[in-house]
């Protein structure tokens, strides 16, 4: 009996507490940003920007989206960029691991509870040691940002003078956290133009791929491939991370580059090694991160069902980037070629997948798939925009992108409310905000047996 009471109070400390606490973590920082940023000397107008595009600006900020309904840069003063910045340094790493992260260096001790939050915060395999790996996550975090912004100084310095140091800053944050915000808008091109004065400019479109690429990885890969020395072995998680973030970012770039090589809307003026740059750039920064350097409202539909699908899967868990995640999609991939090869069970790289891993990938799969039909449902019956378009968007707030075909501006209040829902679930996890919100009537049905039932399939 001591032995079950402990294992049921265990669970109740792992499931409930972890869950509920990080999704309540980033709801609080919406909030305050939302406040703060609806301060009149947050706009250039020096007036309020409005309870709806200021929630949803620190939604998306907090939620490392990128999606925008106003220019970073033309609408927001330094305060409000600076609010902005702050937002997604503290999503992308997140509140509970950041608290954690400043508990460890004040000396401060760390209870079991708190370090089962930092585990879940990270996504990390074990709390066991959590406090060294946490501090070992922000301090790279510091580091790879830091060295970002020293390489897009190297070109920005140049173009835009001191305040290139600012803007390498800034975009090498957002771009680590894959949020996709900007500050483009200074080159005077109007609102909106993200990178597409960039396209000749490897040092910028390659240390910003590098940046998105490194930030999507996660923190559980980071690890194993710095320990790989001592090791002489990878993780299946590690191994499956790189195999389909590989895979993803080379067939994106290839399918992108035949799509539209020749369409004048999008880089058809661009000459080979442009269209190379552009090609490859617009491959990495669907993956979660956001920034464009085609005008994505000129692509032609195939392409946007093709950034649709990289937004949809995402990055690695336990990194700065949103999706239903690379191994979700991984596990999804190798138990469909199992069941093709007649195998009853699920292999990856000959290692036999639990069941419950599958089972819980289709969940998130289903949750997420539903999440986003529903909502791209009901803002089609708002607006009158294309279907497309209007999938695309939703897709990119849920996987926390923010890439955008420019209807998000024009849209109204509701599917705007609907989007910043959208975002917040695709930050949390739909599978974790149903299971923060479910926790207490699934204890009770874990107590109940219930009679095996058949059904056929397929």
């Amino acid at each position: 009996m001591l032995k079950i009471a402990y294992k049921n109070k265990s669970n109740k400390i792992l499931n409930i507490a972890p869950t509920r606490l990080i999704v309540v973590s980033f709801a609080i920082v919406i909030i305050t940003g939302t406040i703060l940023l609806m301060m009149p000397f947050a706009s250039r107008s020096g007036q309020s920007t409005g309870l709806i595009n200021s929630i949803f600006t620190a939604t998306s900020a907090t939620c490392v989206a990128g999606l925008v309904v106003v220019d970073t840069f033309n609408h927001w003063t330094l305060f409000g960029q600076l609010v902005i910045i702050i937002l997604i340094q503290t999503g992308g790493l997140g509140i509970i691991t950041l608290a954690t992260f400043f508990t460890a260096v004040f000396g401060r001790k760390l209870g079991l509870k708190g370090m089962l939050l930092a585990q879940e915060s990270i996504s990390h395999f074990s709390y066991q040691g959590i406090l060294k790996i946490v501090r070992n996550v922000v301090l790279t975090t510091f580091v790879i940002e830091a060295a970002g912004a020293l390489l897009l100084s190297i070109s920005f310095v140049p173009k835009f003078g001191p305040v290139g140091l600012y803007l390498g800053v800034f975009q090498s944050i957002s771009a680590f956290c894959n949020a996709g915000f900007d500050l483009m808008g200074i080159m005077g091109k109007g609102d909106f133009v993200s990178l597409t004065a960039f396209n000749y400019d490897p040092l910028v479109i390659y240390t910003l791929s590098l940046l998105i690429i490194i930030g999507g990885l996660g923190f559980i890969v980071w690890r194993d491939i710095i320990e790989y020395r001592k090791n002489r072995s990878l993780l299946l998680h590690t191994k499956v991370v790189l195999f389909i973030t590989g895979s993803l970012i080379i067939s994106g770039a290839v399918l992108f580059f035949l799509f539209e090589s020749g369409n004048p809307a999008s880089m058809g003026s661009l000459n080979l090694f442009g269209k190379i740059n552009a090609s490859f750039f617009q491959s990495v920064t669907p993956r979660t991160a956001g920034f464009s350097s085609v005008p994505l409202g000129g692509m032609k539909d195939i392409t946007k069902v093709l950034h649709t699908i990289l937004m949809f899967i995402g990055a690695a868990p336990g990194s700065t980037g949103g999706g239903i995640k690379v191994t979700t999609f991984g596990v999804l991939l190798f138990a469909v070629i199992s069941q093709i090869k007649g195998s009853e069970e699920t292999l990856i790289f000959k290692t036999r997948i639990p069941s419950h891993i599958v089972t819980k990938a289709l969940a998130i799969i289903g949750l997420s798939g539903i999440l986003v039909l529903t909502v791209t449902t009901i803002i089609l019956a708002i607006e009158n925009k294309p279907f497309i378009d209007v999938l695309y968007e939703v897709t990119s707030a849920f996987g926390t992108v923010g890439l955008s075909t420019g209807i998000t501006p024009t849209l109204h209040s509701a599917s705007k409310l609907l989007l910043i829902i959208t975002m917040f679930l695709g930050r949390v996890g739909p599978l974790t905000f149903a299971i923060a919100l479910t926790l207490k009537r699934a204890k009770k049905a874990n107590d109940i047996i219930f009679p095996e039932g058949k059904i056929v399939v397929g």
